[in-house]
């Protein structure tokens, strides 16, 4: 079984990004940063925020779907805001997604907020709605079923340090995890976390019995060259079970984020 994690910056690199998706085809696909706007008639459309601008695929999720069929796809909006059409305002939904192979089976799943709720009026102050979801799916080729949640972690605009928001929104995702996942279950948990690697964030999850594979293969970035800021760390992936393989994948750059591929 293949899990792959990746921040998937709104479709920016889309033209890269589908076709190796189709290409590799992964088990389990844990999406975020995902646009969905179905109505759209244009392919592409702008995110505002004071000078954060950024060109978005206005019906991402749509076209991962088609690059993935018969996929069981599961879209969880954070928020509901506005992208724009030149001086046009275009309502688009904002969240993560899961994509799961159709040779698996779900058979449980879990949804829900690690900080606020959802914004029908608009993306909202900083920092802003956050979700989580998970499925648990039992593989023909495994004796056990894999709980595989994952989350957008909260954006400070002052830095990826610790703060009171962060930790409670670490302690929702375990308590998601622990809802998730039985027992006897293998289970990852993933993400981009927006925290750096010696945040209490890993912590809070370690505490679950999870080993954190970013640090433990010593990985010296999860973001691409086209990211240009300070802080080269994001993205993580925990486990509690032995793994076959995990990369940090820098070629081909299919976002500002690296994808993360765990073999079990």
């Amino acid at each position: 079984m293949r899990i792959l994690c990746l921040n998937g910056w709104g479709g920016t690199m889309h033209g890269a990004l589908l076709p190796w998706l189709q290409d590799m085809q992964p088990d389990i696909v844990c999406l975020q940063e995902v646009v969905h706007t179905p109505t759209a008639q244009q392919d592409w459309l702008t995110y505002r925020d004071g000078d954060h601008v950024l060109p978005q695929r206005a019906r991402f999720h749509a076209e991962v779907c088609a690059a993935l069929p018969g996929y069981h796809a599961q879209f969880c909006p954070a928020a509901q805001g506005v992208l724009w059409d030149a001086e046009a305002s275009v309502p688009s939904q904002w969240g993560l997604a899961t994509y799961v192979h159709p040779s698996l089976t779900v058979i449980g799943q879990v949804q829900g907020f690690v900080h606020r709720d959802y914004s029908p009026h608009g993306y909202g102050d900083h920092p802003r709605s956050r979700m989580a979801h998970g499925v648990r799916v039992q593989d023909p080729r495994r004796a056990r079923p894999v709980g595989v949640l994952h989350m957008h972690g909260l954006r400070d605009l002052a830095g990826k340090h610790d703060t009171p928001e962060r930790r409670a929104q670490a302690h929702k995702l375990a308590d998601f995890a622990r809802v998730l996942a039985q027992p006897a279950d293998d289970l990852v948990v993933c993400g981009d976390f927006n925290v750096g690697p010696d945040s209490d964030t890993l912590d809070i999850l370690r505490a679950l019995g999870l080993r954190e594979l970013v640090t433990g293969y010593d990985i010296p970035s999860t973001r691409t060259s086209r990211y240009k800021k300070p802080g080269r760390f994001a993205d993580y992936m925990l486990v509690n079970m032995a793994e076959q393989a995990f990369e940090v994948i820098t070629d081909p750059e299919v976002s500002d984020h690296c994808p993360l591929l765990l073999t079990l």
